[in-house]
């Protein structure tokens, strides 16, 4: 797929995958599906979901590394700022031929512009939190999410998936 098309994607993602409601109880939902996604792939992911910076869900899968944890956090930490995407974020930066260090003089060390961070939005509210994991190539992480998010929000797949 091209730039531009994952990029339109991307925006109708954070369009259409908003909850009606957001607390500790779709937290461990949404934690648990994406855990069962990645059990029945044989996939190893770090998963942490936020609310107003608050941790509700958290799992280091066996076979992920302290590592992982710290991309997510990285991962999460553009998510906060921007209320995008850390798919999105980094496709645009692809795009421009830029970097959120270039852009508004973010640290690496703190900040990643690779998939697998997405925002959390409840209807008529807005961004209230984030998904974020870790363990597979940024895509993948992405698309994990976004595969649990569709199925909590009774969306699609087909409607939402980037391929």
């Amino acid at each position: 797929m091209s730039l531009d098309h994952d990029i339109e994607r991307l925006a109708l993602q954070e369009q259409l995958l908003q909850l009606d409601r957001f607390d500790e109880t779709t937290a461990w939902e949404l934690g648990t599906r994406i855990k069962a996604i990645c059990e029945a792939r044989r996939q190893a992911l770090t998963i942490e979901i936020r609310r107003s910076k608050e941790t509700l869900f958290f799992y280091a899968m066996p076979g992920t590394t302290p590592n992982n944890a710290e991309w997510a956090r990285r991962k999460r930490n553009a998510v906060e700022l921007m209320h995008n995407s850390s798919y999105a974020i980094g496709r645009a930066n692809l795009k421009d031929g830029s970097s959120l260090t270039q852009k508004v003089g973010l640290a690496l060390a703190d900040y990643a512009d690779h998939g697998g961070g997405f925002p959390i939005r409840v209807k008529g509210v807005g961004c209230v939190g984030c998904v974020t994991v870790s363990g597979v190539p940024q895509r993948e992480d992405h698309g994990i999410v976004v595969e649990a998010l569709a199925a909590l929000c009774g969306v699609a797949l087909a409607d939402v998936a980037l391929d």
